[in-house]
């Protein structure tokens, strides 16, 4: 089985938020939806419902904060025209859901056996959105938008995203992916980060670098003192190695 998979469908396709005066009432029904979707869950025991649950959530949330934050742009003066990518992380008991759009990304650190020793792999738990990507570009296009150089009009440098509101309608979207992942004793951590630190690291360099830094800092500091200082180091080599963008990094432990 892949490391991730696609979450199921939920039970009823998540539909757009009306601008229409019921707009209270539709977004108040569909709290409903997911009180009840939440009660069958618990009375089931039901992984399946589960999933289409957590699918649910997450798809309102993002569909709700780019709502709101256009919302927002638009009242402004001049007119906000902001927008960012993102990456968010659920865990529910040993299950890792990964929603994000954009071009930040979601890795996992794991330990997998070569014959007597044990070597740090990573494994991507996200997708990036350019408008190269053949999917995203002809939604583009089919939107009356045009790709040139790697971008959404020769300008925007990803195909989803929240805000942005001067690109929505040259097709890109906030819809995230969504993701799963079993974790495991072997996992480690999951590193999230911005595309400013792909730019000096791969996926892989930046695990192994992070790895680095909490063995040597193996003892005398608590969990959370270690990974906050390996966040920060991480930051300062990419900085160190050139990367002229802005750098966000979250570590999340994994322990069993």
């Amino acid at each position: 089985m892949d490391l991730f998979e696609d979450l199921p469908e939920p039970s009823c396709a998540p539909t757009e938020l009306p601008t229409r005066p019921d707009a209270k009432r539709r977004r108040q029904e569909e709290e409903e939806e997911v009180q009840l979707e939440r009660k069958k869950v618990c009375n089931k025991g039901s992984s399946e419902n589960l999933d289409k649950l957590i699918k649910k959530c997450l798809l309102d949330s993002f569909r709700q904060t780019d709502e709101d934050f256009l919302k927002k742009a638009s009242s402004q003066k001049p007119v906000w025209k902001d927008g960012c990518t993102a990456t968010c992380l659920l865990v529910v008991q040993n299950t890792a859901y990964i929603a994000n759009l954009g071009d930040s990304r979601a890795v996992l650190c794991r330990m997998e056996e070569e014959g007597e020793e044990r070597r740090v792999v990573s494994r991507a738990l996200s997708r990036e959105h350019n408008p190269t990507l053949y999917e995203e570009r002809i939604r583009i296009q089919r939107a009356g938008g045009t790709v040139r150089e790697g971008r959404v009009l020769g300008i925007l440098e990803v195909s989803r995203s929240l805000g942005d509101g001067q690109y929505k309608r040259c097709g890109v979207i906030s819809t995230p992916d969504l993701r799963r992942c079993s974790l495991t004793s072997a996992d480690r951590f999951i590193l999230l980060a911005c595309d400013g630190l792909f730019k000096v690291f791969t996926a892989e360099e930046a695990v192994k670098y992070v790895f680095g830094l909490l063995q040597e800092d193996g003892s005398g500091t608590n969990e959370e003192g270690r990974y906050e200082a390996a966040c920060q180091r991480l930051a300062s080599e990419a900085v160190r190695r050139g990367c002229a963008d802005n750098v966000t990094v979250i570590l999340v432990s994994i322990g069993f």
